[in-house]
């Protein structure tokens, strides 16, 4: 692939993209201006967006899923233990990227009997380990078999094969919206209940991602084995409930008359009714009305369907693939299901519907929507106002799912992703020093000079700065840049010593 000539007319911006994304680059990279403070010299550096989501960089996007699907391998049939007794107790429902669901602080106590309509569960101490059992084959031969699970949601109705309702008006968007904005309880409430049911600390990689009627179901790859039935038995048997104000009938529903943002005179801001001008109930005050009251239900009460997949699989051959399966959609959004194809009207018309639900419930403590229920958000400003809550869990494309897509054990692999990627680019560093390829110095930003001052500065560079022909001639370097680390890999990986000084001029360029 050849780079534009910077002396020529440079090309449109949609076929500089178009020739980023054919060989690797980002798309949208983020400019900096770096400057070295020995000499005084400023030059734009582009850098790559890390976008997640194809829609937006596929590059980008494409490179996270690779490192992801490396971090699942990696984790999935270890022979060493990542757990130390030096860890000590760790939490049962936490997994390395929670969502915080904005309800810290004093932790809210509740009754624990469990509901009279649901099996009892085995409790057993959890122990600090978190490998599976050895099983011993033909010839003496050891092998220790993991698992690949897939959870979905219960019914909501009767549906067609594209995942659209076949009777729109029965079937029950408010409840699929609201298990799906309250998806994460459940599988924490999943993952504990089984750790206490085999008696050691079950880690996972799991995908969060859409069926084909757009609402979340989980892939996930478990370490070690589990009996099938004990494991059935826990997903019949897991719910979730939801300790919050009730929500059933908005109070508020005229966007003329909603409640008004007053500032007393110690300077104390709070909600007021638009006609009485009383005070509305405090989010503390709301969730103490609740805890008060051994009467009251929960707001929403999650389970699990009772359709499930689960697979037993060893490392390599059958296990490669399902991490490739499980990885396939994170960049893909919500909203996109599971296929490819151009969407027909009537997948559009559901996934609308979900998102006009999704609009106006509320997500979280801090979301706006509850003002429309007459009860004050917890941390309120004077912004807030119903139905555009900023939160990614209104966003069209999320279907009320506002979690992660990936969702990772604490001890996985014993490291984070961050980690991963370091491994990654260690890796990569070896194989091209080993073919006498040298690497050029780096701007590192802790980089000192004599005096003890930072040598490198990064300073932001607003879009608004640059012109079509400078923004053009960025997306040039980072294509030249990536044409000469992926020509410098493959002659290192080939065994065909370095490239040209052409080539490596391009690289430092």
């Amino acid at each position: 692939m050849t780079a534009p000539n910077p002396a020529n007319d440079w090309p449109s911006t949609e076929i500089m993209q178009a020739v980023a994304v054919e060989v690797g680059a980002c798309v949208h990279p983020i400019m900096r201006r770096l400057i070295d403070t020995t000499t005084g010299e400023a030059r734009l550096v582009p850098i790559p967006c890390g976008a997640t989501w194809a829609g937006h960089c596929p590059p980008c996007a494409e490179r996270h899923r690779k490192l992801r699907a490396t971090q699942c391998r990696e984790g999935w049939h270890l022979d060493e233990d990542p757990i130390r007794p030096a860890d000590g107790d760790d939490q049962d429902n936490e997994h390395e990227d929670q969502e915080q669901d904005g309800e810290s602080g004093d932790r809210r106590v509740r009754s624990t009997r469990r509901r009279d309509d649901l099996p009892d569960l085995p409790r057993l101490p959890v122990e600090a380990r978190s490998l599976g059992q050895v099983y011993e084959g033909n010839q003496g031969r050891c092998y220790r078999p993991s698992m690949f699970v897939t959870i979905t949601m219960p019914s909501y109705g009767r549906v067609h094969d594209d995942g659209t309702p076949a009777d729109p008006d029965s079937y029950d968007y408010r409840r699929q919206v609201l298990d799906a904005l309250h998806f994460g309880k459940l599988f924490d409430r999943l993952i504990q209940n089984l750790r206490r049911a085999v008696g050691y600390r079950v880690q996972y990689f799991a995908a969060v991602e859409p069926q084909k009627r757009l609402a979340p179901h989980v892939h996930m790859a478990i370490r070690g084995a589990i009996p099938r039935a004990l494991l059935r038995r826990v997903i019949v048997a897991t719910y979730a409930n939801v300790w919050w104000p009730p929500f059933d009938e908005p109070v508020y529903t005229d966007p003329a008359r909603l409640p008004v943002w007053d500032v007393d005179d110690e300077g104390i801001g709070r909600f007021l009714d638009p006609t009485t001008r009383t005070p509305l109930p405090s989010w503390a005050d709301a969730l103490a009305a609740v805890d008060a009251d051994p009467t009251v239900a929960p707001a929403h009460t999650l389970r699990a369907g009772r359709q499930c997949d689960i697979k037993g699989l060893v490392a390599g051959g059958k296990a490669d693939r399902a991490i490739g399966y499980l990885t396939k959609y994170l960049t893909k959004s919500i909203a996109e299901g599971i296929t490819d194809d151009e969407p027909s009207a009537r997948q559009r018309a559901h996934a609308d519907r979900l998102a006009a639900e999704a609009r106006w419930l509320p997500c979280s403590p801090q979301c706006a929507n509850w003002l429309r229920y007459g009860i004050t958000p917890k941390d309120p400003h004077g912004r807030m106002t119903p139905g555009y809550c900023d939160k990614r869990a209104h966003l069209s494309e999320r279907c009320g799912y506002g979690g992660r897509r990936v969702l990772v054990s604490r001890h996985w692999t014993g490291k984070t992703l961050t980690e991963h990627s370091a491994d990654r680019r260690e890796a990569a560093r070896v194989v091209l020093e080993a073919a006498g390829i040298e690497l050029p110095d780096g701007c590192s930003a802790t980089e000192l000079r004599e005096d003890g001052e930072p040598r490198w500065l990064y300073e932001p560079v607003n879009p608004g700065e640059l012109n079509g022909d400078e923004y053009r001639q960025a997306l040039a370097a980072s294509v030249r840049q990536r044409v000469a680390w992926r020509d410098q890999y493959q002659r290192a990986r080939d065994g065909t010593g370095p490239p040209d000084p052409a080539s490596h001029s391009a690289t430092v360029a």
